[in-house]
Formats: C-alpha cells, structure tokens, sequence
C-alpha cells in the first residue's frame, strides 16, 4: 500500500490540472443549456441521466421534442416551473487532458449574491450573451462582478448564432462592443467564441456554420488554457486552524496552505507577534513530508517554541504581508434585514475570528452604469465600497493577490446568519499610526481618590417609558449617598454633541454609538454614568456593553406596553407621529428590540417611580 506522500504524487501524475469555472449571463442566455451540451457532447452523461433527462424534457423542456440541456442543471423545481436559475448548481467532469468544476449562477440580478457565491472560487469566467439581443445590463453588471471577485480570464461565449444566421458581421459587432465596454475592467484576456449551445455549434468542435471562425471550440479552449494566478510576492502561507498537541512532547500547527510551498529548514515569521523560527517537520498524517505546496492541509512543527493560536498566520519570512486592524473593502450584502455603519459584526478571515464595525459606507455601486453612489445603509444584492475597523489588528493580503487572506464574510453576532462577503483592497495605514497613550494617573488612582467605582446604568425603553424620570430620581438618590454621577440623556446630547443626527435607522445607531464612547470616558473617569435613550436595537446596546468590562456595564430595561406610553405622550410625540410629523418613530414606524437578559427589568406600568428607584439601588448596592 503506497503511503500518503506517495498517494498524493500518483494522484498529482494521474489527474489533470483541475479548473474551477463559472458560467453567468442574462436569463435565458442559454448557462444551463451549455453545460448540458459540454456534459452530452463529451459523453459525459450516463444512460439512466439521459433517460431521466429526457423524461424532464417532454414534462419541462423548451425545445419541443429535442432534449433540453438546461434541464440537467436547473435541479430546483421552482427554476423548472419559471424556466430560470436560481440557486448555483455545481457540475464536476472530466476530459483526457483537465478536470473542470463548473458552476452555473442564475442570471437575475435579484440573486446577485448567489453570482457572488458562484464566482468567489472560480478561475476562469464564461460570461454567454444572447447573439440575438446583444450586450444587456446584466452583461455589464456580471462582467463588474466577475472582475471584482478576482476573475482575470473570460471566455465571451456569444451564444444563438443559429437565430442570427451565423452571422458573422453581427458577431464582430458583440466582440467590439463588449470588448470597448470591459476596458475598465482590466481582465487579462477576453476569449470570444461563437456558439449554439442547443445545436452543439463550436461546442466541441468547429462548425461547418461558421467556417469565418478559426479558433478553436469551447471545450478545447477550456482544455488548452493557462490558468493565471497571483501569488504573495514572497511564497509561503498558511493560516492557523488548530494547535496539534497529540501528547505533551508534541506541538504542530495545522492548516491549509494559501499560497506557496514550504520545506524544512526553511525561515518562517509568525504573525502578527512577528516571531522567527524554521520549520522542523513538515506531517500528513503520521508521515514525514519533503515538502508541502497551496492547498495541501499540513502540519508543520517548528524548531522554537513560539506563541501561535487559530487565526495567526505562519508566513515565509520575508512574506510582503501587512498587518492592521481597518481596511478599505468591497463589500456584497447578502442579508435581508439592512446593514449600516456603526453596528458590530463578526469578522471570518482566514482562519480568524474577530468583532468587526463597518465605519463608514463610501459609496455603493450602481451596477448597470458602474456610477457611484452615496447611502447610509446597505440592502440585499447591494455592493459597496466602505472601511472597517476590528478590534485587534490581523494579517491579511488584499485579495486581488490572495482570496483566502483577502476574502472574508462578516456574520451577525446573535442569530450567526452570514450578511455580508468582502475583498480587502488595502488597509488604512493611518490606523497603525495611532497609539493607545499611557498616563501615569490611572481609572484606579481616580476611583480611590473618589472612593466609588465608575460603572454605567444603560436605561433603554419607549419614549413615553419614563427613562428620564426614573434616571433622574435614581441620581438623586445616589447623590445623597455623596457619590460622583452624571445623566446622558437623549433629548439633552441631540441638542449638543449629536445635533447633527437625524432619526433614519443610520443615525440611530452612530448616535448611540457616540454616546457609548462617552459614557466609556466617563467611567474611566471614576464616575456613575446614567443614560437615557430609547437606543432601540439589541446590537447597538451589545456593542455598547463590549466597551465596557465586565460588571461595569448594566442594562435597565424600562418596561412600558406602547399603549401606556402613548397615553403619557408628554412630549406630545405619539400625536405628531401618528400625523405623520415623525416618519421613523420608535414603536410605530420604527422596531424597538426589547432586550433578552437585561440586568434590570422595571415594568413601569405596574411599578411606581419610588419602586423603580428602590429596585434600582437594591441592585447598585449588590453590584458593589
């Protein structure tokens, strides 16, 4: 029995070089209909397929009595039913010369995030237009998408020549056209080929149809290709996913190598603690390697003991990669609830796991004419252009050099669905240049001299719910006790440090997070801190509770059913909302996100003030 090592060098000598592809277009250009055809064509498709293949024709296909390729593909009985693409759908296969992973992405440009899915790991492109119809907005808005994810080589599949006449003056006009209309788009080669994907014209072979065409058919191009890739300019990379520690004389790093090759006795760097060291050993399995290259997962054990932990990136030592904690990034939002500046996110890149804020959005693009646009606020299939601040900074590469150290995804922090796919562009190095500043008179010297700890009392809750009222009586209880206390009180910070905000779900959220920083000053200050906002959603109250460490940091949820609290309405709010003077009223036109755990809950429906504020220092007391 050959050794892994050895299986692995048989299996690289027999199989061709594998080739990721993606096929995108129009609806109705013909993706689902071309694969088919490379699949028949090739004799790629077993009896019992052909037979059911068929079998979906006469039931769903399109081509009267002939076979309907796309059938093969569109496995979804939605996109049988409308005829479209709405998932991406994978098909592997191979020829005597390559192995090729082909996916085939829907067309609608209300499923662009399955597009941006498909093309994240493909290599090369096959974008189809409709011979017939010509260059569409889809074409441009694909052919943008193909070329930020990374995509440098397209195949310009020009696809129905039969319902043109196979024409070649009306093919050459395409060519122009597409060709003038992707100059921005720096792709590296643009590979035009005249097709019919139903009747199987320069699919596998030349047409006599077309004897004006002399290249060479689809599936020979796609077998003949050099597949371009970047590299660091330095070689080797491989984030950490684990810490093998099979005994206590054993300590490896496991994890997938990103890009270049290693071998023992070669120079490492561990980052971002930027340590030194040679690798040892190199291991798969329980086996010794030579040497490991892109895409193998290892483990490498080094000659020191350095401190390395998933999300660290092992790297060869002169590896050009940076380290920082705020990026420039293209951003594709894939969520259906908004997404805005200011809320927290976590952050998947490489093999890290870091919380994450998007700080501003620059511009989002305007897909069909590639314009820029200005918003506060990122929607489903939207793609923008913004910065990003984490918590600590990583080593990352942009991802135009490497997709695995440049891609990342952010994910919701409380129900973890993935909202967002991103490509670092580069980092902001001004952050590097900003340094946390030491002063000798520390937040312990302060709350000694004062002889009280700074803490914060988050009261959150409807307009109308009495957060002013109660925070107000509770400082005055406090205050008789000779403790140091200030309020930040909604109205009262609107007017001063945050009278440039409105009331859009934008502002909100940067409003609290201002508040949050200053309520963080303030309790480094030695002070109680008592707020009073409506602060309506649950991540904003979380990312301001992140600030802060533990025990420093409670949530007062003042408790009012929207009826009780429009009956109060001492601001007369409710009334001017219900007029339609307040568009994005709390409660009404706009959600309120109760909290899950507060560590008070006062229903102020039930409870007086004096009991409120007795509850409220019965808590302080204990928290002391």
């Amino acid at each position: 029995m050959p050794s892994l090592f050895h299986q692995r060098q048989i299996a690289a000598s027999l199989s061709p070089r594998s080739v990721k592809l993606m096929t995108c277009g129009s609806v109705d250009d013909g993706k689902s209909t071309l694969i088919g055809r490379l699949l028949f064509e090739a004799n790629l498709i077993t009896e019992d397929q052909l037979a059911r293949l068929m079998d979906l024709s006469k039931r769903h296909g399109t081509n009267d009595d002939q076979i309907d390729f796309s059938l093969l593909l569109d496995g979804l009985s939605a996109e049988r039913e409308q005829n479209i693409t709405i998932d991406v759908a994978y098909r592997f296969f191979n020829t005597s010369r390559r192995s090729f992973r082909v996916a085939d992405v829907p067309g609608h440009k209300e499923y662009t995030k399955n597009m941006v899915t498909g093309a994240s790991t493909a290599e090369i492109a096959i974008l189809l237009v409709d011979a017939s119809q010509g260059l569409s907005e889809q074409t441009r808005r694909h052919s943008f998408i193909i070329s930020l994810l990374g995509i440098k080589q397209i195949v310009l599949a020009i696809n129905k020549i039969d319902l043109i006449a196979f024409s070649s003056d009306a093919v050459s006009k395409i060519v122009s056209e597409y060709k003038s209309m992707a100059e921005p788009l720096a792709f590296e080669t643009i590979m035009p080929i005249p097709i019919s994907a139903r009747h199987g014209d320069n699919v596998i072979k030349n047409s006599e149809n077309t004897p004006w065409y002399t290249g060479t058919p689809l599936l020979q191009y796609l077998e003949e290709i050099e597949v371009s890739s970047s590299e660091p300019s330095a070689g080797y990379v491989m984030p950490i996913q684990w810490v093998n520690r099979q005994n206590s004389d054993f300590r490896g790093f496991a994890g997938t190598i990103a890009a270049g090759s290693i071998e023992p006795g070669q120079k490492v760097i561990s980052l971002p603690s930027n340590q030194t060291t040679t690798i040892r050993q190199i291991i798969l399995g329980s086996e010794k390697l030579p040497s490991a290259s892109k895409g193998e997962a290892v483990t490498v054990v080094l000659d020191d003991e350095i401190d390395l932990s998933r999300g660290d990136v092992l790297a060869a030592s002169d590896a050009d990669i940076d380290v920082s904690d705020q990026f420039e990034a293209d951003l594709v939002w894939m969520d259906g609830e908004m997404g805005f500046a200011g809320r927290p996110y976590w952050m998947m890149l490489g093999s890290a796991k870091i919380s994450a804020k998007i700080t501003k959005i620059k511009y989002k693009y305007d897909l069909n004419t590639l314009a820029k646009l200005s918003d506060t606020k990122l929607q489903c299939n939207d793609i923008a252009s913004i910065t990003i601040k984490l918590d600590q900074a990583v080593p990352f590469l942009s991802y135009q050099t490497n997709r695995e150290l440049g891609g990342f995804i952010l994910v919701d922090r409380f129900n973890l669905r993935t909202v967002a796919a991103g490509m670092i562009k580069h980092s902001l190095h001004r952050a590097s240049n900003i340094r946390q500043q030491h002063f000798d008179v520390s937040r312990a010297s302060r709350e000694t001299l004062s002889g009280q700890k700074g803490q914060v009392f988050w009261l959150t809750g409807l307009s109308g719910a009495g957060k002013s009222t109660i925070a107000n009586e509770f400082e005055k209880a406090l205050h008789k006790r000779g403790l140091n206390t200030y309020i930040l009180d909604g109205d009262n910070i609107r007017t001063g440090l945050n009278g440039d905000l409105g009331f859009t779900d934008a502002d909100r959220i940067e409003n609290i997070r201002r508040v949050a920083e200053v309520a963080k000053l303030m309790v480094d200050a030695g002070l109680i801190v008592i707020t009073a906002f409506i602060s309506p959603f649950r991540p904003e109250r979380e990312a301001a509770r992140a600030l802060f460490d533990e025990g420093d940091f409670s949530e007062i949820y003042i408790d009012t059913p929207i009826e009780i609290a429009e009956q109060r309405d001492s601001k007369g709010l409710y009334k001017k909302a219900r007029s339609g003077g307040i568009p994005n009223f709390t409660g009404m036109f706009s959600s309120y996100e109760p909290p899950f755990a507060p560590e008070v809950h006062l229903t102020t429906s039930v409870l007086t003030i004096d009991q409120c504020v007795a509850k409220l220092l019965d808590y302080f007391e204990k928290s002391q």
